[in-house]
């Protein structure tokens, strides 16, 4: 049976090294993390490379990723992106995208839409929404920010070795460049895109979305919203689970992935 565990590589994309993490079998299933960057390959990873070949890019300024200077804004990061897809060889791909990355992913399918064969958004930004608001991660900082991810942490049977230590200095300088990279691609308008409402409609893919049910982040109002503007969506909530579903849910999250991608 062949493994679930990844293999690591850098590939250059626009003269940038750009880090991944690749394990499984199956069709290419692209995982685009969050504002927290690449968590490495977590249980919900080693789940889904049962049914896919999960890729994990860490985006570029992330973390071992380098960012070219002219990458500065969020549809910079899309176009980005869809030339690393083509650095991969991916002509067709299922995209799944937590918060920022779930937004990066809507950014590639209305840019890109021919490339799609599924779309899987988990908590997405990228959407504004009309009665709350998505809650500013950079005021509440790191640790407070942590504490409004989960609903109940001690759900999450990766919490310790995520964030049961101090971080080292090396692992201090990285936060650091996530959080400052996560500034220059989201500030001003903070966390979504004005036009992306009015372009969602363009889309004709297959497409999941999922959120927990008490996300203090980004409201489940938003998911509401994507599902009213991408035709023939569908939102699944998961109960008691705040907004990041794959760590604190992940047998329940990786199920539902794993169901949608099985139907036709």
């Amino acid at each position: 049976m062949p493994t679930t565990e990844p293999h690591e590589q850098f590939i250059e994309v626009a003269g940038a090294k750009i880090h991944l993490l690749k394990g499984g079998q199956g069709k290419p299933l692209v995982v685009l993390h969050s504002v927290d960057g690449n968590l490495g390959w977590r249980s919900y990873h080693r789940q889904l490379a049962q049914q896919f070949t999960v890729y994990a890019p860490t985006l570029p300024g992330f973390g071992l990723s380098q960012r070219p200077p002219w990458l500065e804004t969020f549809p910079d990061l899309a176009r980005f992106s869809l030339w690393l897809l083509q650095e991969l060889d991916l002509p067709q791909v299922s995209l799944l995208g937590h918060f920022i990355g779930g937004w990066l992913a809507v950014e590639m399918a209305v840019m890109c839409p021919q490339i799609l064969d599924r779309l899987i958004l988990v908590d997405a930004a990228g959407i504004q929404p009309q009665q709350g608001e998505i809650t500013d991660i950079f005021l509440h900082g790191q640790e407070g920010t942590r504490k409004l991810m989960y609903f109940d942490s001690q759900q999450v049977s990766e919490y310790q070795e995520l964030f049961g230590r101090k971080p080292t200095l090396e692992e201090r300088e990285i936060q650091a460049q996530n959080q400052e990279n996560a500034i220059r691609y989201c500030w001003k308008p903070y966390m979504y895109d004005r036009s992306l409402p009015w372009l969602l409609p363009r889309l004709r893919v297959p497409t999941l979305i999922i959120w927990g049910r008490e996300d203090q982040i980004a409201p489940l109002e938003c998911g509401e919203l994507y599902r009213q503007a991408i035709p023939g969506s569908r939102l699944e909530v998961i109960e008691r689970c705040g907004h990041c579903p794959q760590l604190e849910k992940p047998e329940e999250f990786s199920r539902l992935v794993q169901e949608f991608s099985l139907k036709t």
